[in-house]
């Protein structure tokens, strides 16, 4: 019913920048809140960053605040996270996720029902 697809992932040299986008398509996407999403080989995914359904309401990880920033533009059923200052360990595969309820943002991969296939953002130092 809900389908995700990350977009954007590529090679960047540390402090440089780089947009993911997660295009989304099926049912009422666009009031669902989503979430970003990474794992690095031989680790666990872990929590980047979240938004409500509106965008008016985000959270961060401690590892990328200040440096990465989510957001979304519900007319095109998308969400996008601009990440500056990218360092090595910023290395990962990239997923979005989404849920088909909720009005608040969700930071535990256990509330997401949805799943995109990954990007590869990789940062050279």
């Amino acid at each position: 019913q809900v389908q995700l697809v990350e977009s954007g992932g590529g090679l960047v040299q540390a402090g440089g920048s780089l947009r993911l986008s997660c295009a989304a398509s099926g049912r009422t996407v666009s009031t669902y809140p989503m979430g970003w999403f990474r794992q690095a080989p031989g680790k666990e995914r872990e929590f980047v960053a979240a938004v409500n359904w509106s965008g008016s309401n985000t959270y961060y990880a401690d590892s990328v605040k200040g440096r990465f920033t989510i957001s979304r533009d519900n007319a095109k059923n998308t969400v996008y996270l601009q990440m500056n200052r990218l360092k090595p360990e910023d290395t990962a595969v990239y997923y979005c996720a989404t849920r088909s309820s909720g009005n608040r943002y969700y930071i535990n991969t256990y509330e997401y029902t949805y799943w995109g296939q990954g990007t590869q953002v990789t940062v050279s130092s």
